[in-house]
């Protein structure tokens, strides 16, 4: 866990093991696989494959990663599109997948990136190699702590049913002006503190005499009294009174809606498509601060309507906008209540938008 879809140059993606889409005989050719034997620029590879010689299609394979940056290269060798006897290309193509997958587990290895195997010269249907890539992917994902990463070269490789995308694209005219322009450092207002979508701002410090104390933390400003005659700036206890009156922070809320819901850490953090040890670092830090797209991804986790995302989200400093596309298509999903985060990232895909999880 998570998993990402990425645009871009496989070779060039860190990964514990880097998938190559081969052919049966393991020797070097066209498309990904001809990337991945030049990037990886070692004579040994080609003699580790020759020394194991043969994949059956849907059937994988290892070997060491040398020029690239990885430990494995995992061989998957995907089925040539039989167009009359669809089903057992489908059928292979899906083993592709889940023994690269099985084997990564073996190596114990924490990622892994794919590219989107028999789509090129094998000649897999894009739209069809993407839907098994994602379900295969996505099953996997789902019961495991492996990052999975599918990396497509182009967005010619990214089909999506078109009746999907005219319910976005309608819904998104009837709620952002033709000329609004979406702006990545779009401004609001949440009670009175500035924000932009991305991190709260914090106002700049002024001067405080030594006998006045301002504690940024809590944002608390504690006056000089009879009780606090400092000649220095010494930090004043909080008395339990105005730590009870303190706000629930992101971190607190987010827990409490888990517990409320009665589901485990695990099971929302996962659905959130997030991975263990960022949810350990908000759960164990009550001023934890997340990203938009993570505070977005724990409330779809949580099935939340649209109300009480805002309110989740207004504990990290985050608001929803109409002038913001990213925004509107959250909404959309949170007012349809469709709490599928792999569905709602593939549509945040299509739009060049940023993707929930990590």
């Amino acid at each position: 866990m998570p998993f990402q879809i990425i645009l871009g140059d496989i070779t060039k993606i860190k990964a514990d093991a880097i998938v190559n889409a081969a052919n049966t005989d393991l020797v070097r050719g066209g498309g990904v696989c001809g990337s991945i034997f030049a990037a990886a620029n070692d004579k040994r590879l080609e003699h580790e494959c020759r020394n194991i010689g043969y994949c059956e299609p849907g059937n994988a394979v290892y070997t060491k990663a040398y020029g690239l940056n990885a430990k494995y290269i995992i061989h998957a060798c995907g089925p040539v599109y039989d167009a009359n006897n669809a089903d057992n290309s489908e059928k292979l193509l899906r083993s592709a997948y889940i023994n690269s997958l099985e084997l990564a587990k073996k190596l114990q290895v924490e990622s892994i990136a794919f590219p989107l195997i028999s789509s090129g010269i094998y000649g897999y249907p894009k739209n069809d190699a993407l839907k098994v890539a994602m379900e295969e992917i996505i099953g996997f994902v789902k019961s495991t702590e492996m990052s999975v990463y599918l990396v497509l070269y182009n967005k010619n490789e990214y089909v999506l049913d078109s009746s999907r995308l005219n319910q976005i694209d309608s819904y998104i005219s009837m709620n952002m002006p033709d000329n609004q322009i979406r702006n990545s450092s779009d401004k609001v207002y949440v009670n009175k503190s500035y924000v932009t979508n991305e991190k709260s701002v914090i106002p700049p410090r002024r001067k405080y005499s030594p006998r006045e104390y301002y504690d940024y933390k809590y944002k608390l400003y504690i006056p000089p009294n009879k009780e606090n005659k400092h000649t220095g700036v010494i930090k004043p206890q909080i008395s339990a009174f105005v730590m009870n009156e303190l706000e629930e922070t992101f971190s607190e809320m987010l827990i409490r809606l888990i517990n409320e819901k009665n589901k485990s850490h695990a099971e929302i953090y996962k659905k959130a498509n997030i991975d263990r040890r960022l949810f350990s670092k908000i759960k164990n830090d009550r001023e934890y601060t997340p990203k938009k797209q993570t505070a977005i991804a724990f409330a779809i986790a949580l099935e939340l309507s649209l109300d009480e995302a805002k309110k989740l989200l207004h504990k990290a400093g985050y608001a929803l906008s109409m002038s913001n596309k990213f925004d509107i298509i959250i909404m959309y999903f949170l007012k349809m209540e469709m709490y599928d985060i792999f569905e709602i990232n593939e549509i945040l895909f299509e739009y060049d938008q940023p993707l929930l999880g990590v």
